[in-house]
């Protein structure tokens, strides 16, 4: 098992990441909303990256496994910038994101920003669910609760209740984007399940209509949830990867 490793982030929370050396690009992994690089995607694509000589870096955001940090006090844009300060520390040349969930998401904030992105490849990606998921099924009584309370607590399929909080809705719409197009100059796979219950296949439409790229791919799996875990799925990933590779 590769090392963990710390960095300060960008508020000073450390940052736990591992790094494998490799040939380029770099598969970089960004986890889901409450996920860790403990994940069975995270670290099965690290062994195989790793079997194929290819660099690989997987990571927590403040708040999130290894790293310091609170988890309800965090939102999307303090995990972009998480996210953003462990791959500029720790990546030179190009990188390729690999986006699961929130890490969907959060991929598309960071091919604005990083330079050298050679590819992206999103599974059961979750752009702005913070707007078109919690708060659209919040009832009227709930957003009254977040906005004046300062957080909600909601029933998850995946253990304790999610605690949203009005700082999370309010810096979701801050980095919003699915509003506008989004320039991706460089190979897109998009991957959905059909069982997924976490994030509808509409919003993998409409990420899929939102991305302005020459190669542009949305592959729909029948009978994948949102875990996109099982053995099968992680084989989809790996040819995805290596389709953007090329």
């Amino acid at each position: 098992m590769t090392q963990i490793q710390h960095l300060d982030g960008p508020n000073g929370t450390p940052l736990a990441y591992a790094k494998t050396e490799g040939d380029a690009p770099t598969i970089v992994f960004l986890s889901g909303y409450k996920s860790d690089m403990e994940g069975t995607k995270a670290v099965h694509l690290e062994a195989w990256a790793k079997a194929l000589g290819r660099a690989f870096l997987r990571f927590d955001y403040s708040g999130h496994g290894a790293s310091g940090g609170v988890f309800e006090e965090g939102c999307i844009g303090d995990w972009a910038r998480d996210a953003q300060a462990v791959i500029e520390a720790t990546c030179d040349g190009p990188i390729l994101l690999v986006g699961s969930s929130m890490g969907g998401w959060i991929g598309c904030l960071l091919t604005r920003r990083l330079r050298h992105v050679a590819g992206f490849v999103g599974i059961a990606a979750a752009p702005d669910f913070t707007e078109d998921g919690f708060w659209a099924d919040f009832t009227d009584d709930q957003r009254r609760q977040v906005m004046q309370d300062g957080q909600v607590a909601v029933p998850s399929d995946y253990g304790d209740p999610y605690i949203i909080t009005r700082r999370l809705i309010e810096d979701g719409r801050d980095n919003l984007v699915l509003r506008n197009p989004l320039p991706m100059p460089f190979p897109v796979r998009l991957m959905q399940g059909t069982e997924d219950t976490a994030v509808r296949r509409e919003t993998a439409l409409r990420l899929l209509d939102h991305i302005d790229s020459p190669d542009v791919k949305l592959t729909l799996v029948k009978g994948a949830d949102h875990r996109f875990s099982e053995p099968q799925n992680l084989r989809q990933i790996e040819d995805a990867i290596r389709d953007v590779i090329g």
